[in-house]
């Protein structure tokens, strides 16, 4: 038919069976010129109903897309010229075929199309059509034939169809120029601003190749990239879209796994009790029941503590995640399936090859045929592998920020029940290791399919080879795989162990830096170092059992396919005499066996990240499924005429303890002030978590009328500026900002510090005073502007003259928030008569409510309290109530028992604090509560004084804190490689390498050994094989394939124990000097800048650096090895392999000066992502409070962005190298084919099988060399960074040759001569020329108000701050001449933070185990915590939580008195140790003080004046200098600082003072 249709011959065969051979013109006219045109008409509605779906706005017109269009209407021109030619013909005598009509018919309507193709793309961003690209592409393919033809008839001589032919071939040229133009990108300017980089707007040539990438690579050889040279995400690429998608599957899939949950239980319930049924108990068993019962009771107390046995939703994650991404995921399928089909097409092209060159009868069309083939498959093979990994990489990245942002999003609403079991740095870590875990696993999730697959088609393959045989190598495989299921159980159950020990040490670490301070004031280091350093000595242990069944896996993998060859090969020549292996056989298998390696190799590789993976998973889904927050019983009606009303509200902090607030009822007004007063821990700060729903309800409603504003007792300040904390996200309102730093006495401050309100604060607030802070924090508050204030606390920190200032100014009846509803929890009680209502708070009920007066009216709990501590102090002498004139009921005094009556219970229970008042009465607010605060108010004048601020914003010395991550920038050192080579030690990669040479010998000789075996099939030609030879063969095959797998098993345990011994050593020298690091890094450096170093980067240096290190070592001696062999067979090679080198060579400096940059980037941007999460954590309630989480989340969601896009860059980077290699790589097998064909008469059949079956290997290794060196690069980026602060300067050292006596100090003298000191060299003198003595046992008080000094004198004392000018001597011995460690030990301190630890009550006291139980006890007993130590089930063994938070501020307090009480050193600093406690605990801690430390010199540190006032002397600091330094009485007597100070307490006489 098809014949007619041309008028011509449609299939000769005999046109192919000769040297020069063509297709005929009919078969060329049809089949080949309607491939191109169905492949398009078919796919066309499909892609233009995509088109119309995806448009946007119109863009303009661009000369390319014109040019386009023109060169199209040209063809379409060319198509119709052709028409009428053959019609004119047509009309004259002899009529033309029927396809010269419909051709011209068929390209006149498909270039119409794609005219209307092009015209509708110009509504895309991508202005390119794939579908287009690939139709030009087939239609040059299939025309070349034509082409061809059409010229070898001209050369012919026949001239017939000349005009025809003609047309064709500038209808051929217009295709080859339109192919060149669509692969130029077309930019308009609306895409320009749409698209946030250049891949959205690439040809599809420039996509597929990643060319667009192209100016990156170039920018980053010139110069180090930095992140403003990164591109943005696009849009449906960012985390808020993702996250979006994944939340909506997240919930359907974790109902349904919360349903199966409800299921278990209720199975788990029957069975239980069809299980107690059974088993009754009788009476003889009963005593032992009890028993058990008693011990399982204990057992399932202490799993609810470790939350073992938690039961939660589960197998929901991996769904979720799998229905967000199916789309991609399928993209992805299909290119792995195309590349592994592909895979097993060149051993039958290297078997076709190897007939080729062994019949010298075939014609050399075909070997060309076969060469073009062979590059073609390697091609396509190349592009669906890269596109395939390009997939895979983004959806791992995607998949990571995901589980980020979820997981930040689960903790911004999680119960504080849940929270509780996790700390901040095993929080910290599902967002770093877990979620990097699911990112690893999606680079081998479709090996799951892809090597059972592989596995089968080169099973397949081979058995048509060798038959039979294979079973026997395929055997020495199935008992490979119950070996390997035990290896990684093992493993598993390793990995478990370690990521437990992994989080200890973060822990441990996190609160290392976080009490920094503390360890350093008491010289703690060492015990601290060694409980970080067992840790990691376990964690080394496990590691290294790891490593060990990791090598034996290795073992095996690099055995398994040389003995299934060995075996396999033996078999086959000893089954049958007749069998007798020759070059086709032998090489085509041994190319299927190679392909077998790589899922044989994965396999195990797989298994681990699946059971890794496995792990992440159960810890993740147990997190994203824990409770949230509870605010169901929390109403918001605004139509409720109070501001907050509680109705019989109970709430608890744990369901398995008793409720905290009980019962309550309880009204307050719109606009009224309402004080909480009672004991600490009778529940103030729970009933404000329970109006703010931070506690979980037991029964009751709370009604909450307009927005909250939160006050915590302990401020929380986020890493940023003054300014931006104290606007927290809020518009700047200039007047109303005046307004509120004047208001909370932070003017003062802003003129102190050095960059006025831009000055940057460090990680929780660590370069502010503790008054500083919670001024700050109330500013945020006020500043916020809400109707309701919880106000927790926050005058304890401040001066009492500041705390007076911001009551009148900001709290009280007269402040900036007098017409807001506020609740004030204070201990302060001369603040009570200004407030509207009081509320009397004992074991977490309301026992009182009503104004000052009606409460002392009443003579009930706040009276009786407030009278009993009074008369307690007057009968100590310390303090008289009244000023003597008017002492108002007197007479009620007479019906408190004196102290000796109250009996012992009552002593203790006041350390449990349940029925004291904490604060007494002081004298001013029984007095005139109108009194005069000139003093004050005149140290505060606001007068013009404006904050520092300069009208341009340049940045003021000192004003940056927190300096930007170093990110080093262009090649890594040598030195770093040799750094961490060196902690390797060298003898041990010496041998390494060895190992891994005699691997790569043994592997060529083998190759060389198995083409002399070959060459026996033609030696021994129609003669029997002679068995003695044949053994010969097997025996030194399989010895040389022995020598292989042992060498690499040798290679593999001297690399990890090399690689362990680095690990061990680098650790060591981190840990060791950041320990000895001054506290001035520690304010200049992010705690999760620090911590990443121990988290991320030591973690790089156990696992990656080896793994990277001994594939780098394996793949670089393969690819040698691979280029002797082809070389030594085809010397011609070499002039091939020089170009290509020079290619590879420049390709890899292009890519790896980039990669490496991005690579830091990615480390650089990703602390911030850890620093704002583990700020998040902290500052939780009052982000909830002020209803910020929005912000908080598009936070997050910019910095996870911002990492993702430095990691989108290197993925891209590594499949632009990876492309271009490949091309390297398929140029070799390419080159290999050619000269095989070109030099067919000079070589062996078993030649040409050793060559190509060599450069078929050699694609893949060239790019894993590439991309290892990279990764080592890359990697080793972490010694780099580990290096970095191993190098920080250290503080003085800490023992020195000169030891101080070992009764030093025996006197305590401590003479202050000339001193001056500053906080970092660029900021200006804290402390000027200060000169003072302090004589033996003196009590010296040191006052001044916020930022005069008082904190940096201790800091000098300590030598936590070194001189800058002059010296302190103690006992006559300047303590600039001996080390920190014999000063510290000597020297005591209660701080101002009450810091304790993770660990026993004990460890807390004394961590060197210096001091008996009995001396414990006793410092405990004097501390007032015997009593409720005693009561603790596990005494001194009770363990601490994290940051102490199971002790109340008050018994951290007495438990840091405790710490002193233990070392009795002579000299004893109190820095503020009792802002944060009640009065109560203050005069316990003060009257033990005076007991415990009378033979002692001690210096106080005070806000509160009553505390110094029995003290020899005071001193007064004002800006860093002693402006009054005196007895008090002398100082009450002049009208000086002090004076005006004292007056503003309301203290007029030292025995005035409370």
């Amino acid at each position: 038919m098809l014949e007619d249709f041309c008028n011509s011959t449609f299939w000769n065969a005999s046109l192919l069976d000769r040297p020069d051979a063509d297709l005929p013109l009919c078969f060329e006219q049809t089949v080949l010129f309607w491939i191109p045109l169905i492949f398009l008409w078919l796919l066309a509605p499909w892609h233009l109903f995509n088109t119309y779906k995806s448009r946007m706005k119109k863009s303009s017109l661009t000369k390319l897309y014109l040019t386009k269009q023109v060169l199209v209407v040209l063809l379409l021109i060319t198509s119709i010229i052709e028409l009428v030619f053959t019609i004119v013909e047509g009309s004259g005598q002899t009529p033309r075929p029927a396809v010269e009509y419909t051709n011209p018919c068929l390209s006149i309507a498909t270039w119409v199309l794609v005219l209307v193709i092009h015209h509708y793309r110009r509504w895309c961003i991508q202005k390119d059509s794939w579908l287009v690209f690939m139709f030009w592409i087939f239609s040059l393919v299939c025309g070349v034939f034509q082409l061809q033809t059409l010229i070898r008839i001209l050369l012919q001589g026949n001239d017939s169809n000349i005009a025809r032919s003609c047309l064709y071939f500038i209808s051929y040229g217009i295709q080859v120029v339109i192919v060149v133009i669509s692969a130029i990108s077309e930019r308009t300017p609306e895409t320009r601003a749409s698209a946030n980089n250049p891949s959205a707007t690439a040809s599809f040539l420039s996509s597929i190749t990643f060319s667009w990438f192209d100016s990156i690579i170039v920018k980053g050889y010139r110069k180090p990239l930095t992140l403003e040279d990164v591109w943005e995400l696009n849009e449906k690429e960012k985390t808020q879209e993702v996250s979006k998608i994944f939340e909506k599957y997240k919930e359907i899939e974790i109902k349904k796994a919360k349903r199966a949950l409800q299921k278990r239980r209720e199975k788990r319930k029957s069975q239980e009790t069809s299980e107690a049924g059974m088993n009754g108990p009788n009476t003889s068993q009963s005593q032992d029941n009890l028993v058990l019962e008693d011990m399982k009771q204990k057992k399932k107390k202490k799993e609810k503590i470790s939350g073992t046995k938690q039961d939660f939703a589960k197998s929901w994650l991996i769904k979720a995640l799998f229905k967000t991404f199916r789309g991609i995921l399928v993209k992805s399928f299909l290119y792995k399936l195309i590349q592994d089909i592909l895979t097993f097409v060149s051993p039958q092209l290297l078997k076709l090859m190897i007939s080729f060159a062994s019949d010298p009868s075939t014609y050399v069309w075909q070997g060309y045929g076969y060469s073009v083939l062979f590059f073609v498959v390697a091609l396509i093979q190349s592009f669906s592998l890269q596109w395939y990994f390009q997939y895979c990489f983004i959806l791992g990245m995607t998949v990571r920020t995901t589980i980020m942002a979820s997981v930040y999003r689960k903790t911004l609403s999680i119960s504080n029940n849940a929270r509780k079991q996790y700390t901040i740095g095993e929080t910290v870590n599902l967002m770093s290791v877990d979620a990097q875990r699911f990112m690893d696993m999606t680079n081998f999730f479709h090996l799951l399919w892809s090597c059972p697959l592989q596995i089968i088609l080169a099973v397949i393959f081979l058995w048509l080879e060798l038959g039979p045989s294979i079973l026997a190598g395929l055997g020495v495989m199935v008992l490979l795989i119950p070996i390997n299921a035990v290896l990684a159980t093992k493993s598993r159950a390793i990995q478990v162990k370690n990521m437990k020990n992994k989080d200890k040490r973060l822990k441990l670490m996190n609160e290392i830096l976080s009490g920094i301070k503390i360890l350093k004031y008491f010289a703690w280091e060492p015990s601290f170092m060694e409980q970080i350093q067992g840790i990691r000595k376990k964690e080394l242990r496990n590691l290294r059992a790891f490593s060990v069944l990791q090598c034996v896996v290795v073992f095996i993998f690099n055995l398994a396919p040389v003995l299934v060859s060995v075996i396999t090969f033996t078999v086959y020549v000893m089954v049958d005499k007749n069998n007798v292996l020759d070059a086709q056989k032998a090489f085509t298998s041994i190319s299927l066996f190679n392909i077998l390696r790589f899922p044989l190799a994965s396999l195990p590789m797989l298994i681990t990240t699946l059971l890794q993976v496995s792990v992440s998973t159960e810890r993740l889904e147990k997190y994203l499924t824990g409770d949230d927050l509870d605010t169901s019983n929390i109403g918001h009606d605004v139509h409720s005429g109070k501001a907050i009303q509680l109705h019989d509200a109970s709430f608890t902090w744990d369901r398995s303890i008793e409720p905290a607030v009980k019962n309550m009822t309880l009204d307050i007004k719109t606009g009224q002030l309402v004080a909480v007063v009672g004991t600490v821990g009778c529940g103030k700060s729970s009933l404000m978590s329970a109006i703010l729903g931070e506690m979980e309800p037991i029964h009751g409603r709370v009604n909450i009328k307009g927005s909250i504003a939160y006050v915590p007792q302990q401020s929380w300040i986020q890493n940023g500026t003054v300014k931006d904390n104290i606007l927290f996200g809020s518009p700047l309102d200039e007047k109303r900002y005046q307004q509120v730093l004047e208001a909370c006495a932070l003017l003062p401050d802003l003129k102190i510090l050095p960059g006025g309100d831009r000055t940057e604060i460090g990680e929780k607030g660590i370069n502010l005073s503790g008054g500083q802070k919670q001024r700050i924090s109330l500013a945020r508050a006020v500043y916020n502007d809400s109707d309701i204030y919880i106000l927790d606390d926050p005058l304890s920190a401040v001066d009492s003259h500041v705390g007076s200032h911001l009551f009148t100014k900001v709290i009280g009846p007269n402040g900036l928030l007098k017409d807001k509803t506020r609740i004030l929890v204070t201990h302060g009680i001369h603040f009570l008569p200004q407030v509207d209502e009081i509320v009397v708070l004992v074991n977490g009920t309301v026992v009182e409510k009503g104004s000052y007066n009606a409460l002392l009216a009443n003579k009930a709990t706040f009276a009786r309290n407030l009278k009993l501590y009074a008369k307690q102090n007057s009968s100590e002498g310390e303090a008289t109530v009244g000023d003597g004139s008017e002492s108002e009921d007197e007479d009620d005094l007479d019906l408190i028992p004196s102290i000796e009556e109250i009996p012992d219970e009552v002593a203790s229970l006041a350390l449990k604090r349940e029925n004291s008042f904490q604060r007494t009465l002081s004298r001013r607010s029984r007095s005139d509560s109108n009194r005069h605060r000139k003093s004050l108010r005149n140290s505060l004048k606001v007068g013009n004084m404006k904050p520092k601020q300069k009208e341009h914003e340049e940045v003021v010395k000192g004003q940056k804190l927190i300096e930007k991550e170093a990110v080093e920038t262009g090649q890594v050192k040598l030195s770093v490689f040799l750094k961490y080579l060196n902690a390797m030690r060298w003898w041990l990669i010496t041998f390494t390498l060895l190992a891994y040479m005699g691997n790569s010998a043994a592997f060529m000789g083998s190759s060389f050994w198995l083409t002399e075996w070959t060459n026996d099939s033609q030696k021994y030609w129609n003669r029997t094989y002679p068995a003695s030879q044949r053994d010969l063969r097997i025996g030194v095959y399989g010895a040389l394939g022995v020598t292989q797998g042992l060498s690499v098993l040798l290679a593999t345990l001297l690399s990890t124990y090399g690689a362990i011994s680095a690990s061990r050593g680098l650790h060591k020298q981190l840990l060791d000097n950041i320990l000895r690091a001054p506290m001035s890094f520690f304010d200049t450096t992010p705690t999760g800048r620090i911590v990443n170093r121990f988290a991320n980067d030591i973690s790089t240096v156990d696992d990656t650096i080896p793994a990277s290190f001994r594939s780098w070592i394996l793949c670089f001696l393969s690819i040698l090895s691979t280029l002797i062999m082809i070389s030594v067979a085809t010397p011609v090679f070499v002039a091939v392999l020089v170009p290509l080198a020079i290619i590879y060579i420049l390709v890899q400096r292009f890519y790896v000066a980039t990669s490496r940059q991005l690579r830091r980037l990615d480390s650089v941007t990703k602390s911030p992502v850890y620093s704002h999460f583990s700020e998040t954590v902290t500052g939780l309630p009052i982000i909830r409070a002020f209803q910020h989480r929005q912000r908080f989340l598009k936070d997050n969601e910019g910095l996870i962005d911002t990492n993702k896009k430095c990691l989108f860059s290197w993925i891209i980077s590594n499949r632009w190298l990876a492309i271009r290699l490949e091309l390297v790589g398929n140029l070799v097998v390419f080159f290999s084919a050619l000269l095989s064909v070109i030099y067919r008469n000079t070589l062996k059949g078993d030649v040409v099988g050793l060559v190509l079956s060599n450069a078929l290997s050699i694609t893949q290794v060239l790019n894993w060399l590439v991309r290892m060196t990279s990764e080592l690069e890359t990697n080793i980026v972490a010694v780099e960074r580990i290096d970095e602060y191993v190098k920080v300067k250290n503080e003085a050292r800490w023992i020195t040759e000169k030891r101080p006596p070992a009764n030093w100090p025996s006197k305590g003298e401590i003479c202050f001569t000339n001193y001056q000191v500053r906080y970092r060299p660029e900021l200006e003198l804290t402390l000027h020329g200060i000169t003072c003595n302090i004589e033996s046992t003196e009590k010296v008080g040191v006052v001044g108000r916020t930022g005069a000094g008082k904190s940096s004198l201790t800091n000098c004392l300590f030598r936590i701050l070194e001189a800058a000018g002059g010296q302190i001597t103690i006992d006559g011995l300047d303590i600039a001449s001996i080390g920190l460690h014999d000063l510290r030990n000597k020297l005591t301190i209660i701080p101002q933070d009450p810091i304790l630890f993770t660990g026993s009550l004990r460890m807390n006291l004394d961590p060197f185990n210096k001091y008996s139980d009995e001396e414990i006890w006793k410092a405990l007993e004097l501390a007032h915590l015997k009593p409720y130590v005693a009561g603790l089930a596990e005494g001194l063994s009770y363990e601490v939580s994290e940051a102490g938070d199971n002790f109340s501020v008050g018994q951290r307090q007495l438990l840091c008195l405790g710490r002193a009480l233990l070392r009795k050193s002579k000299i004893l600093i109190l820095d503020e140790a009792t802002a944060a406690v009640d009065l109560e605990t203050d005069n316990l801690i003060q009257a033990t003080i005076r007991k415990e430390f009378s033979d002692c010199t001690v210096i106080t540190i005070a806000h509160r004046l009553h505390t110094i006032m029995d003290s020899d002397r005071v001193m007064v600091l004002d800006s860093g200098r002693i402006v009054e330094y005196d007895s008090p009485e002398k100082l009450l007597q002049r009208s000086g600082a002090f004076y005006l100070m004292a007056k503003d307490a309301g203290i007029e006489s030292v025995n005035t003072s409370l």
